[in-house]
Order: C-alpha cells, then structure tokens, then sequence
C-alpha cells in the first residue's frame, strides 16, 4: 500500500475536498451545532452525554442590559479545535485562540442561542477564566464531577463543578 500525500491551502480546503457530494450539487446545510443524538436502537442509552450546563460567575450582558447566568456547552470536536488555528484573529494574536474556540462549543448563554466571538470579547474576564476551565474539565475528563478532600476531616468526596451559586457546587 503507498501513501499519497495532499497539501491544501485551509483546513475549508480540505474539509470542501473530502466532504461527501449533494445530490443537487450544492453545498449540503450544516447540521446544528448541538443537534440531539437520535435513539439508541431498542430504547439502548449508552450514556454519552454531549452537552453540559453551567452558571457563569457574573453573567453576561447583552446589548439591552438583561445579565444571563445560566447556559450550555457541547463537547469539542476535532475540527473545533483545528478551526481556531487557521483563523486571522489567532494567527495575529494567539490569545485570541481561547475566545475563537469557546463561540464554537458554547450553545446558549440565558436566552441567546448565536453565540459567537464578539458575544466571548464582552464577557467579563472572570466568567471567560470560568468557562476556559469548564471546556478543560469537561473536553479531557469528560464530566464535571471533581474529586475534594475536606481539609479538617480529611474525608474524601465528589463535588460538581457544573453550576450552582458562588460558593456552591
């Protein structure tokens, strides 16, 4: 067997060239970002949970003023985490790589279902560090559940990190 290797300018290059073709020849609609997985044959749940709740720290204000605290991230995809690198914001700054990723996982924030990098540049510093955490604990862990010790008892338990008031888990 013989290896062939393709060079393409972007990843859209790519991802355009190995996309599988439309019937009518246009390009097919993306399905939606979070889109529900449909069901398991025979009623069978195999426990894959894709999309996570939060409560950011401070909330988010959108343009008329009205805070949103409580939302929802998916888990990253591959090409979600190549997408940011190709980008020009990163290219120019590579900070900008943490905002870039975090539009494309972030489903809602409160009521606003088109998260996107501009909503990510006005949040509030403490609730980006939040959410930058989050994506870490739920892409490499795969839930949002951590394990503590009690510094007096020393008793050892598990907290969820997923929401909850400040203070609270």
């Amino acid at each position: 067997m013989r290896r062939r290797t393709v060079t393409a300018g972007s990843l859209e290059e790519i991802l355009q060239a190995t996309a599988p073709a439309a019937d009518t020849g246009a390009a097919a609609p993306r399905p939606p970002a979070a889109a529900p997985a449909p069901p398991s044959p025979a009623g069978q749940d195999h426990g894959l949970r894709t999309e996570f709740e939060f409560e950011l720290p401070r909330g988010y204000v959108d343009e008329a003023g009205t805070l949103h605290r409580h939302g929802a991230m998916r888990l990253a995809t591959a090409r979600d985490e190549l997408r940011p690198q190709i980008d020009l914001r990163v290219k120019e700054n590579p900070a900008y790589l943490s905002v870039v990723l975090l539009s494309q996982v972030i489903t809602r924030i409160g009521t606003i279902t088109d998260v996107h990098a501009g909503v990510v540049e006005r949040m509030y510093a403490t609730d980006v560090a939040f959410l930058q955490d989050f994506y870490r604990r739920v892409n490499s862990e795969g839930h949002t559940r951590a394990a503590v010790t009690c510094p007096h008892c020393e008793g050892g338990f598990e907290v969820d990190l997923s929401g909850g008031r400040l203070g609270e888990s």
